[in-house]
């Protein structure tokens, strides 16, 4: 059974995941950690709960979403797990910072790019790929049938969908991959966005004005 722990970091109060099982082996989805201060709260999480990460795994290329990538992967030394159609983002996050007057590192090079249907092992859980574009080319959700779990990155929040007026975005795109892909999933799919509360599919199904 997948332990989902939020962590809210950076200015942008981005999301940020560590998904683990009962084996102690996790992943983080979309490490935005930009401190000392919440590095140090991730750390310790992972320290306390004996937990080894086995990868990397960015919902898409927005500089919040990678704020703390080129730490994790050298404290962590794990596998970075990408969209190849957000690389171009990944390659430009430092000017995407600079113009919300943030610094990054320079993000590593990414050692895995998956596509619609590719899957994430860890321990003993699997999550597969749904390739959303829309909020970005290569955005991408990572869905566990098992434990009716998804986390989606900017595709879709409660009550809303991820923005689609910066580069690569498109509205309609967004709008048909959400109702395509992810509304026929079960209702009581619980759903961790990348900014905000989590939501279920069927309260985004009845109530979200977005997809009415």
């Amino acid at each position: 059974m997948i332990t989902t722990k939020l962590f809210i970091f950076n200015e942008l109060g981005e999301n940020s995941f560590v998904l683990s099982d009962e084996s102690r082996q996790c992943i983080l989805v979309d490490p935005g950690c930009n401190s000392f201060a919440q590095q140090d709260d991730l750390t310790r999480y992972l320290q306390d709960n004996r937990l080894t990460p086995e990868n990397i795994v960015l919902t898409h290329g927005h500089f919040d979403h990678l704020a703390g990538l080129a730490w994790a992967k050298t404290v962590f030394s794990c596998p970075v797990i990408m969209h190849h159609d957000d690389l171009f983002l990944m390659n430009n996050a430092a000017q995407q910072a600079a113009m919300f007057g943030f610094s990054l590192d320079t993000p590593p090079v990414p050692d895995r790019f998956v596509r619609e249907g590719d899957e994430i092992a860890f321990g003993n859980s699997l999550l597969s790929v749904i390739h959303v574009p829309g909020h970005s080319p290569g955005s991408i959700c990572l869905y566990s049938e098992n434990d009716a779990l998804l986390v989606c990155g900017d595709v879709l929040f409660s009550g809303s969908i991820g923005r689609t007026d910066l580069f690569g975005g498109n509205h309609s795109q967004l709008i048909r991959g959400i109702r395509e892909k992810l509304m026929v999933l079960p209702r009581e799919t619980v759903v961790w966005p990348g900014h905000g509360p989590y939501t279920t599919i069927g309260a985004e199904y009845d109530t979200n004005p977005f997809l009415a």
